[in-house]
């Protein structure tokens, strides 16, 4: 394709952000604005137009899928090789830089990536070695605690001691999970980025090398990049390099998990010269959705400055539908999405959108009901199942004997009649003498440590491994892996199970031994290693396939990035949306962006429903229509149900859902009760948790927005 083919296709504004002159440039991209045509065709453009090779861009994205999308795209414009284009995800080329420089990042060549699940096992072995009851430490909170810090680029050796003694306690844990991972050569998903970005810092003539090379970065996204990520980008782009920032400050939607609205309004401060393009016309959705849309986030602050707008025609009004309850409210949408049906659409065609996974039960009985097939969105990816995670920890033990994680998995998997106490025994040797769980086995063998069947047990799994690493040593990768899947026993396990669970693992583990097939290195690594790295950077990617022929049923979170024709936004009602925790100003912001990604998902047809009252874990909950109906002109609305017409009044006060007479035991109080605090003023008890001197209680304050108050020390009063 010639380059003025591809720049035809491109409207004004898109065209502008893709010819633009060398230098800095922010793209503020709406939704269904076309950003990932204009990023393409940007690297496009840069390579027929400025003096560089494919060596000097480096693109980042935020999925593996769309980082291969770009590729194919790029591929069918310009007939080039691409190979050595750097283009992923951030944890993907922090791996790929952190594989080239091993020694200089102070990790074993064959250091291998784990997941979420794995890193949750060690910290759990961790809190159980410490002797930290798992009810007051949960091993989650540790979890956080170490992500967080990572993704603000805090090692444990770096947090301050500040005499708070839940963050000593979590700094102990945290210490002590970095050993752990050193000694065993583990990098969890933040580590890549922070120890990618510490190699920099600690070795100037690797970071010149690399912004000599990277004349060009582009970054897809851009308002979802935590501290470590814009960090690391500032630092790659240096003095000399220009950086595109493509993103959308109206969809930042995961403050929760470290993401930073405010690098998106930072980026024309810190980079000079910048200039900005808006990317407002949309190609998705029709005038009044995008209006109802662009009513609703209008009334954030801070932001940017977007209005979305089409070419195409107004459409139907947004159908707003108050149910009794939140049976009637599924029945309601169950029997809307079955006549869609009966008019010819087809069911990946409708999508139902909620804030909370607890919302989808009473929406899949009345499904089944109906007989209607569906599947829930963003569920359990391939390399995520269990029996592909069972061979692929085989695989990762024979690269590395020193992995812990991998030889608690699969010691006793098929069972080998190893128990707990066994095992228990060998923990305690390796912590005695630092060492790996294996070489302790090996040594507590040679000693005679253990009785005759466990003895036998063991000494058979640690010649297993011993022998198949030889036999595998000159085969090719899906070979080496048919192997292990024969040799382990694995195979012969799954196959004696006759349910249909079982045969669907079989087809599994010989869908593993085709990705094997398939599978391309990039550079002049290890094959397995490699291998095992995609398959772990693959597992942590954050969104499933959604093509079945199934109704589709998803968070709102995981809706980003993805649009239907017809789209249900259940739920609408406050303390559920927005929800009762987010009633501060940043957080019910970011609440409000979450809607306007919720709403701008539909091409057709858009239905936002509330119900009247709720039972939430077995208690009635009365309910306030949300305040983002309110936010739409009531022009825009056709209104059904128990209530047919939603007020917009002039100033909306939100009433927070609570529990009605939901008293909170030896406090004398109850949750809906208004009460007075000597430093916060007036407010409204939302919520407690805890009982007795225990008691923690959640109020709204008008003036200081929400917090947590100990009820033996908060002297409310009435």
């Amino acid at each position: 394709m010639s380059h003025i083919e591809y720049l035809n296709a491109l409207n004004p504004k898109q065209r502008e952000a893709v010819a633009a002159a060398p230098g800095h440039q922010l793209v503020l991209a709406g939704a269904g604005s076309g950003k990932t045509r204009v990023l393409v065709s940007r690297i496009a453009w840069l390579l027929q137009h400025e003096p560089i090779t494919p060596a000097n861009i480096l693109a980042v994205t935020f999925t593996n899928k769309a980082a291969r999308e770009m590729r194919e795209r790029l591929g069918d414009i310009l007939q080039l090789p691409l190979h050595s284009m750097w283009v992923g995800t951030f944890h993907g080329l922090a791996h790929r830089l952190l594989r080239a420089h091993w020694q200089e990042a102070d990790l074993p060549q064959q250091f291998q990536i784990i997941d979420s699940e794995d890193q949750s096992r060690i910290i759990k072995r961790i809190h159980k070695a410490m002797g930290l009851d798992t009810e007051k430490w949960p091993p989650r909170q540790s979890q956080w605690f170490i992500n967080g810090k990572k993704d603000e680029g805090v090692r444990a050796g770096n947090i301050q001691d500040s005499g708070d003694y839940l963050v000593e306690k979590l700094t102990k844990v945290y210490r002590e999970y970095e050993r752990v991972c050193q000694q065993n050569g583990l990098v969890d998903f933040a580590e890549l980025l922070l120890r990618s970005h510490e190699l920099w810092l600690k070795d100037a003539t690797l970071l010149a090398h690399y912004q000599d090379r990277f004349k060009y970065i582009l970054v897809d996204e851009f308002q979802d990049t935590n501290s470590i990520q814009y960090a690391w980008l500032k630092m790659l782009a240096g003095k000399n390099a220009f950086l595109t920032a493509v993103g959308d400050d109206d969809q930042s939607i995961y403050g929760w998990r470290g993401a930073k609205i405010e690098n998106i309004h930072r980026f024309t401060r810190e980079f000079s010269n910048t200039t900005t393009v808006r990317l407002e016309q949309n190609y998705r959705s029709t005038k009044n959705i995008l209006s109802a849309a662009n009513s609703v986030i209008e009334n954030n602050c801070n932001r940017l400055g977007k209005e979305l707008w089409t070419e195409d025609k107004a459409g139907d009004l947004i159908t707003v539908y108050a149910a009794y309850n939140e049976v009637d409210e599924a029945k309601y949408i169950i029997d809307s999405v079955s006549e869609h049906l009966r008019n010819g659409v087809a069911r990946s065609e409708a999508a139902i959108l909620y804030r909370s996974n607890a919302q989808s039960r009473v929406l899949e009985e009345q499904l089944l009901l109906q007989g209607i097939p569906y599947r829930i969105y963003g569920g359990m990816k391939f390399f995520e199942r269990a029996e592909i995670k069972d061979a692929l920890a085989y695989l990762r033990l024979l690269m590395n004997r020193d992995n812990d994680i991998s030889f608690e998995r699969i010691v006793n998997t098929p069972a080998r009649s190893i128990g707990n106490v066994t095992l228990t025994k060998v923990r305690e040797y390796a912590r005695g003498e630092d060492s790996s769980l294996f070489a302790a086995t090996r040594q507590m063998l040679r000693n005679n440590s253990f009785s005759g069947r466990a003895t036998n047990a063991l000494s058979g799994f640690i010649q297993l491994m011993e022998d198949v690493a030889e036999e595998i040593a000159d085969l090719t990768l899906p070979e080496a892996i048919a192997h292990v899947l024969h040799r382990s026993g694995l195979r012969e396990f799954f196959n004696n199970d006759k349910s249909e669970k079982g045969k669907a693992r079989v087809e599994n583990l010989n869908e593993l031994i085709s990705a094997a097939r398939q599978f391309e290195v990039e550079e002049n690594d290890d094959l397995v290693t490699a291998f095992l790295s995609h398959a772990a950077l693959e597992a942590g990617e954050g969104q499933a396939d959604a093509s079945e022929d199934s109704v589709q049923l998803m968070t709102l979170h995981s809706a980003k990035g993805l649009e239907f024709p017809i789209v249900f936004i259940a739920g609408m009602e406050a303390g559920l949306f927005p929800h009762q925790m987010s009633l501060d100003e940043e957080k019910l912001e970011e609440e409000r962006r979450l809607c306007y990604v919720g709403m701008t998902r539909a091409r057709q047809k858009l239905y936002l429903t509330y119900a009247n009252s709720r039972r939430v874990y077995g208690i009635e909950n009365y309910r306030q229509p949300s305040r983002f109906l309110r936010e739409i002109p009531k022009e825009l609305i056709e209104s059904y149900g128990a209530v047919t017409q939603i007020t917009r009044p002039t100033t909306f006060v939100e009433k927070p859902s609570y529990n009605v007479a939901s008293e909170i035991a030896d406090t004398g109080l109850k949750v809906g009760q208004q009460v007075q605090h000597k430093k916060f003023g007036e407010g409204v008890i939302l919520n407690y948790e805890g009982s007795g001197s225990h008691t923690r209680i959640q109020v709204q304050f008008a003036r200081h927005g929400t917090k947590w108050l100990v009820a033996a020390y908060a002297n409310l009063s009435a």
